[in-house]
């Protein structure tokens, strides 16, 4: 059997995951299974993107792309002339 968390302790402990916290440092701070608080996130995770969302993140993952394409071509001279 699973116990009960409160409304304001879920509602803390999914505020400091947004903000970076790890899920498994959470779960054993609160006592709340990870499995628990992954079933949260799942549940609270907004399916709906605006077109355009869409459309400048994909536009700022080719981007970053192009962007570890470079460096990592730019690495790769640097360990050859070493």
């Amino acid at each position: 059997m699973s116990a009960v968390v409160s409304k304001n302790i879920k509602d803390e402990i999914l505020a400091k995951i947004k903000s970076g916290s790890a899920v498994m440092d959470l779960s054993k701070q609160y006592g709340v299974h990870f499995k628990t608080i992954y079933g949260w996130l799942r549940n609270t995770v907004v399916g709906n993107v605006s077109t355009l969302e869409h459309a400048r993140l994909k536009r700022e993952n080719n981007e970053l792309k192009e962007i570890i394409g470079m460096l990592s071509l730019e690495l790769a001279k640097f360990k050859k002339n070493k």
